[in-house]
């Protein structure tokens, strides 16, 4: 039998938006490469090195920030379609997107990396992007082979597969956050979940896609509470001290892994060593629950369980994301 956790609202954990600013490219808008002047939507971000990077998944570029938060570039991906970079409903190519919605960095033997990981809830999703540490390009993987293994794990994926969150764990594993936010298909019912792969094996199947694919193991299923009637759902995941991790949920009624939904709360959590769940509501400093779709979560410099920063994706193609910073109490602090 797969394990079944509940993850439970603490009131002794508090998370309050402290900073909100939107982000723009510093060299502005790109024609030629089909670049907007912003950032489209923020769904992924972790920090490799000194670069604080945004995963996009409706637009082919990864954004970076630097370590003073202050400046903005890109890195231009290799996923085109009929010459665009930008995918959404107005142009009717949102179904093409790579859709990367996940940021995991991955240390192994002196190796660094970024991975960005694709929902995988259409075939063009099922694409891992990597980036080297230091390095100024980032290279696409076609993964179908791994994602058709995560899809067999129907105790992992449920209805619809929706990888929202990635991080590494113990120093040999990482682990996959499936988000439940999809719709009932026969007899299977959409899952938060999350399993785990080993490092080595991952890192292995990427510089070498003809390998065995790593297998998916330790599966557990949650239930991450609601709000305003609304499951909460996983949309990102980091490293905490204490050897625990940290995670965003949304509370959007999206009628499946494809389409956007009303947001009427956010969540940060932890998940300690022991597999024990909290959690509290993002709010505004006035207390009013914060209702913007917070995708990305990372620590801000040196305060780990202090301030988090979260990037928000706003659903609108010509809207910027935005970057949070969070005053937190009551989580594990760090370093």
């Amino acid at each position: 039998m797969t394990e079944r956790r509940v993850a439970r609202l603490d009131p002794s954990m508090r998370a309050v938006v402290r900073t909100q600013r939107e982000l723009f490219y510093d060299a502005g808008a790109d024609p030629s490469l089909d670049r907007p002047a912003h950032v489209r939507s923020g769904s992924g971000l972790a920090w490799l090195g000194s670069r604080l990077v945004i995963a996009q998944d409706d637009a082919s570029f990864l954004a970076l920030l630097d370590a003073s938060l202050a400046h903005v570039s890109s890195i231009t991906l290799d996923h085109v379609v009929d010459g665009a970079r930008q995918f959404d409903n107005v142009r009717g190519n949102k179904k093409q997107k790579i859709d990367l919605e996940a940021c995991s960095v991955l240390a192994c033997d002196g190796r660094e990396l970024l991975v960005a990981w694709g929902s995988g809830s259409l075939a063009p999703r099922e694409r891992l992007v990597v980036l080297e540490r230091d390095a100024d390009r980032a290279r696409v993987v076609e993964a179908r082979p791994l994602y058709e293994h995560l899809r067999e794990h129907v105790e992992f994926a449920g209805s619809e597969m929706n990888i929202e969150g990635a991080t590494m764990i113990g120093g040999d594993r990482v682990r996959l956050f499936q988000r439940g936010n999809g719709a009932p298909h026969g007899d299977l019912v959409p899952l938060d979940a999350t399993g785990d792969l080993d490092l080595r094996a991952l890192l292995a199947w990427i510089d070498d896609p003809t390998r065995a694919v790593p297998a998916l193991r330790d599966v557990v299923q949650w239930d991450l509470g609601r709000m305003d009637g609304v499951r909460l759902t996983f949309t990102d995941a980091c490293p905490a001290p204490n050897g625990s991790i940290a995670y965003l949920a949304a509370a959007e009624a999206s009628p499946d892994a494809i389409e956007d939904g009303v947001v009427v709360g956010v969540a940060i959590g932890v998940i300690d060593a022991h597999g024990v769940a909290r959690y509290a509501p993002i709010t505004t400093p006035d207390g009013v629950p914060f209702v913007g779709k917070c995708e990305g979560l990372a620590w801000a410099p040196g305060a780990a369980g202090r301030r988090a920063l979260v990037v928000v994706d706003r659903d609108d193609p010509n809207a910027p994301s935005e970057l949070l910073e969070l005053d937190l109490e009551g989580f594990p602090e760090g370093s």
